[in-house]
């Protein structure tokens, strides 16, 4: 990792700190520290159950309870069970709560516009979009992967979406029926694999990869929902399966696509695959692709 980068990073987080005032108790003026104000935020107006907030916070499950408790004890909220599932513990914002969170909603409002009034109007559009880059490099770098099995229930959603979104685009439409799905145990290893993305533990994307022995390796089912579009996961992605495949001893990737996913046929072309003649037959595809792939090396321990 390069140490001027690492410098500036870190330039960076102080100066923010300092000038958006995480370092005071009394966060926006209010007599609450930020962590409390930034969980009345994220509760929002309709509630939320406790396991999603730390997810979304990345926060631990010791350190959500004692903030909680502390607005539970201000009369700002309550924590309880669901009724279906009392494991599931839900919190709301109590009236006074919601009086809290506008407030402090309304000086969020106030330092914000305190950043951009010293600085002109060029100034202040090229501070909003450097803050628009950083936001969405940050969230791409808040983005896990792991591979899970392709019958878990993120799984199944990324799938079920994936399918959703190709019966609007396809001229067609699309019937997975139709369509060459790998089985499931194709998918699993040592077969295969199914990775998921997931930003504050929601599924927001996956791709899985077939292993046959002594074959190419297959791309299959690759997804990023719209929202999480422009943050590099598809080329993510594409590389986490293509390292894996290599691992595997395979050489060749693959991968087929139909003539509506332009966006991805650019990704693929981008990422180093070449058009081939149809290797299978796909009632969906278009285009066919692959890439040679190379084991990745590791440096050797010295005897």
């Amino acid at each position: 990792m390069d140490a001027a980068q690492i410098d500036q990073v870190r330039r960076f987080n102080r100066t923010v700190t300092e000038r958006v005032g995480v370092l005071h108790d009394r966060y926006l003026g209010r007599d609450r520290p930020i962590g409390e104000a930034r969980l009345l935020w994220e509760i929002g107006e309709a509630g939320l159950d406790v396991r999603l907030l730390r997810e979304r916070l990345g926060l631990d499950s010791g350190y959500v309870s004692r903030l909680l408790r502390s607005l539970e004890t201000d009369g700002l909220a309550t924590v309880e069970p669901q009724l279906r599932d009392r494991r599931v513990r839900t919190v709301r914002l109590t009236e006074k709560g919601r009086t809290e969170r506008a407030l402090l909603d309304g000086r969020s409002n106030e330092l914000a516009s305190s950043l951009l009034e010293p600085l002109n109007t060029p100034q202040r559009a090229r501070l909003v979009a450097a803050m628009a880059e950083v936001d969405r490099l940050l969230t791409a770098a808040t983005v896990t992967l792991a591979v899970v099995d392709p019958d878990h229930p993120d799984a199944r959603h990324c799938l079920l979406s994936y399918f959703a979104e190709l019966r609007q685009l396809f001229e067609t439409g699309f019937d997975p029926a139709r369509s060459l799905l790998p089985d499931a145990g194709e998918l699993r290893p040592t077969r295969g694999l199914f990775l998921v993305a997931r930003l504050h533990g929601e599924p927001i994307g996956c791709a899985g990869v077939k292993l046959p022995p002594g074959a190419p390796a297959e791309i299959k089912r690759m997804w990023v929902a719209p929202q999480a579009r422009r943050l590099g996961l598809g080329r993510r992605l594409l590389t986490e399966l293509e390292t894996r495949a290599a691992r595997n001893g395979c050489d060749t990737l693959r991968l087929d696509t139909n003539k509506a996913l332009t966006s991805a046929i650019n990704l693929y072309h981008s990422f180093g695959f070449q058009e081939v003649p149809a290797f299978n037959n796909e009632p969906y595809a278009h285009h066919w692709f692959e890439k040679r792939v190379t084991a990745p090396s590791y440096p050797t321990e010295a005897a």
